[in-house]
């Protein structure tokens, strides 16, 4: 499994509970855009309208050398590929107040692109005050120890 692009600010934001593998329908020049590493899913999102999962907001480059082929919004909204049972899980914990569907990462597996989606709760100031010190902690213990052992 090769990582293509990760939403690292979602972990920050969001207490990830559970993850999901999609699939998604892309077109010819977003596959080879894809491939090239022209993806961001920074501020995207995923909604559930009827059977439907949707991504939203994701920037994925208008691939250069399409010429007149490429006429579509590199921030289109792209389907999502998940069985029906996954979807009617997700819907009834979307459902529920303070959960959100959103994207971790863009990787390939075999031959196909796949996107990891996380059902998340968002985390409050105080909990990401509490992320940052932990992480300041351990650099230090790490660093501490790294000089005791020269």
């Amino acid at each position: 499994m090769k990582v293509i692009t990760e939403n690292r600010a979602a972990s920050f934001e969001y207490f990830i509970e559970e993850r999901y593998e999609a699939g998604i329908a892309l077109e010819g020049g977003e596959v080879k855009s894809v491939r090239a590493g022209n993806v961001n899913l920074k501020d995207s999102f995923c909604l559930v309208r009827g059977y439907d999962v949707w991504l939203k907001n994701a920037h994925i480059a208008v691939y250069d050398r399409s010429g007149a082929f490429s006429t579509r919004d590199s921030k289109r909204d792209r389907r999502l590929l998940l069985h029906k049972r996954e979807i009617s899980k997700i819907v009834g914990k979307v459902n529920e107040k303070g959960y959100a569907l959103i994207p971790l990462k863009l990787y390939y597996k075999d031959a196909l692109i796949k996107l990891e989606l996380g059902l998340c709760k968002g985390k409050h100031t105080y909990d990401k005050k509490k992320a940052l010190a932990e992480r300041d902690q351990k650099r230090d213990a790490e660093r501490q120890l790294k000089e005791y052992m020269v």
